[in-house]
């Protein structure tokens, strides 16, 4: 995590800028290549890729009462639109935090709809210069909402420049250098800011702080998964019955976007090997095909599962060693495979190195070997 954001942060600008990208397409790209990941690399990866991304908009929901899920945050948010319009005035400064692919886009095109407002898209990495905010700001019509994807890879300059914007709604612009500079202030057109990011943590406290509304997006429980899956399969006009669109959610990580991205891949798969409608065996056989077990693990998941269990007894053996077994990268395996891993309890990071659960034995077929179990493993004595 530490120093995979750093090394994602460009030098110059967005990479894939001059190849026509617009600023956020751009900014996924140059993520994407820094991870070596893609929506053909890995099937379950949270992260749109710039392709997808295109087809992500026709599954988007455009009004909070077709968003499906974290029924608290739409509550909260349904008042605070309600309140501003009613008082005809732009909706109060919102960030948005969590995992990739819980649907913040989509929120920030829906507090855009319901205001009836203008939507404005940047990222983060796209805005290098305080001159690039600045255009953006300037160019604003009163009421736009202005979203901000991975708002917290900001450049500071940048970042200071929005602090008066979002409170004075003002916009402050030295010119000349040296003694001969001077200040100068523009009043900007009152505008609702939506930020998104992935890492609350790195996000300044004072940024932060000039959010007026701050919410977290929790992963996604089966049920609502499979009410998503549905909508989408209408909008896809793809033929999937109750059983077959709860086998798609059920492997979907609890995100909405990797269940879209597997309800399409079966999608083909009922065309081509099957009769065109998803069922259960249709579902089951499509996402075997395609790698993905009834936990929602692919191929390097289950690899690292196997690495630690039936080469390293279990562990505890340290990341570098055991991403240099499955092929990957110290830095991929930490944020990419192992948060997953960690939430289904399959996995434990020690201080002396990631150790394997019952849960993980269990889900191998394998016999767990009371020496491996962490909770009864003694730590180790001074003559070894």
């Amino acid at each position: 995590m530490r120093g995979q954001d750093a090394g994602r942060r460009p030098a110059a600008g967005p990479a894939g800028a001059e190849a026509g990208l617009g600023p956020l397409a751009a900014s996924s790209a140059s993520a994407y290549v820094a991870d070596g990941q893609g929506p053909e690399a890995r099937l379950l990866a949270p992260q749109a890729g710039p392709t997808e991304q295109a087809e992500e908009v026709t599954l988007r929901p455009r009004r909070l009462a077709e968003f499906v899920g974290q029924p608290q945050l739409k509550e909260h948010l349904g008042i605070m639109v309600e309140a501003a319009r009613r008082r005809g005035e732009p909706a109060d400064h919102m960030l948005f935090a969590g995992p990739p692919g819980l649907g913040k886009t989509s929120l920030a095109g829906i507090v855009a709809n319901e205001m009836g407002a203008g939507l404005r898209v940047t990222s983060g990495p796209a805005l290098v210069r305080a001159g690039d905010l600045a255009a953006l700001l300037t160019n604003l019509n009163p009421g736009d909402v202005l979203f901000v994807d991975e708002i917290h890879r900001l450049a500071r300059p940048v970042e200071e420049i929005l602090y008066p914007a979002m409170e004075d709604f003002q916009l402050d612009i030295v010119l000349g250098k040296g003694p001969a500079a001077r200040s100068i202030r523009l009043e900007l057109p009152r505008f609702t800011l939506v930020g998104a990011t992935t890492r609350t943590g790195l996000i300044t406290g004072p940024l932060r702080d000039r959010f007026g509304f701050v919410a977290r997006l929790d992963y996604y429980d089966v049920a609502d998964l499979e009410a998503i899956v549905r909508r989408s399969a209408g909008v896809l006009a793809v033929d999937v019955d109750p059983a077959g669109g709860a086998e798609i959610a059920r492997r979907s990580r609890g995100t909405p976007r990797i269940a879209n991205r597997l309800l399409k891949r079966v999608r083909d798969y009922a065309e081509v090997r099957g009769e065109g409608k998803v069922d259960l065996a249709v579902a089951r056989s499509g996402l075997q095909l395609f790698q993905v077990d009834e936990l929602g693990l692919d191929k390097v998941d289950r690899a690292i599962l196997d690495a630690l269990c039936r080469r390293f007894g279990g562990g505890p053996v340290g990341l570098g060693t055991l991403a240099v077994s499955v092929g990957e990268e110290p830095e991929t395996v930490e944020d990419v495979y192992e948060p997953f891993l960690l939430q289904l309890g399959m996995l434990m990071r020690t201080p002396r190195g990631r150790v394997a659960t019952a849960a993980a034995w269990d889900h191998l077929g394998l016999a767990a070997p009371s020496t491996a179990a962490p909770s009864t493993a003694a730590p180790p004595s001074l003559w070894g």
